[in-house]
């Protein structure tokens, strides 16, 4: 029997599109960020997206497997950005063209990472073109996250087992289902600020943190901007914490 392989080439494709990230903010409608404010800050913030949600746990049950062929285990972890919030409760399952065709209905830790490990079942010949998603509920965070695309499936081998597979969970949120991936220097620099790795910058609308990251000493830093809905008006907030100063750079970009 030829086993199905889903997930990795889920992930692939959906990093690819999802997560390409430019050096310039004028691709999101930026060009208007070219001014700032200074005021003094000497501590240093703790900004952090608020992920709680107000969603139902879903009614997943397992699939039949008499009724399918193949089987390919997987073992996806969680990113590290979720792992703070995994539960006993939590959930994740495959869907092939909206049918349930893996459930994991518990989480287990392993040297501080959180994994599920499941069976993947299905008949699909490595020819078919299917949509296939995986799905995780977060019992904490009353949220759903969902990966999709459109695949042809690979045969003969496992997922997550030999190598980490850690899908970008967040870029599916049902919470913030837009998301946007920028140099956090390039913007920066475009406003005139010379950035320092070790400090922190922060996306907000209005006053709800979007997205943090600590610059890298790389000089690349990528970071993910989180939105509601395409065109929201994102201000960025950058602490120098050498200087105890906080610039803030209002209307930078749209999502």
């Amino acid at each position: 029997m030829k086993k199905i392989k889903i997930a990795f080439a889920l992930l692939a494709s959906l990093m690819l599109g999802a997560c390409s990230s430019s050096d310039d903010s004028s691709n999101s409608g930026g060009g208007q960020g070219t001014t700032y404010t200074v005021t003094p800050q000497s501590e240093v913030p703790s900004w952090q997206v608020n992920w709680n949600h107000n969603q139902e746990k879903p009614n997943w049950q397992e699939p039949d497997v008499s009724i399918y062929e193949n089987s390919t285990i997987l073992m996806p972890q969680l990113e590290e950005t979720l792992q703070p919030y995994a539960s006993e409760d939590d959930m994740m399952a495959v869907f092939v063209n909206d049918e349930l065709r893996g459930l994991a209905s518990n989480a287990s830790l392993q040297k501080g990472k959180v994994y599920f490990l499941f069976k993947v079942w299905g008949n699909e010949s490595s020819t078919q073109t299917v949509n296939v998603s995986l799905r995780y509920y977060s019992q904490k965070l009353k949220q759903l996250f969902t990966l999709s695309d459109n695949i042809k499936i690979n045969s003969d081998e496992t997922t997550g087992i030999d190598t980490d597979f850690i899908p970008p969970l967040t870029l599916g949120s049902a919470k913030y289902p837009v998301s946007k991936t920028l140099i956090a220097e390039s913007l920066l620099r475009k406003a005139g600020i010379s950035p320092i790795s070790g400090n922190i910058v922060g996306a907000f609308v209005g006053d709800e943190c979007r997205g943090t990251v600590k610059l890298s000493v790389s000089g690349s830093t990528p970071l993910v901007i989180y939105g509601r809905f395409g065109g929201e008006s994102v201000t960025l907030k950058y602490h120098d914490a050498t200087q105890g100063q906080l610039y803030t750079i209002s209307n930078a970009l749209n999502l």
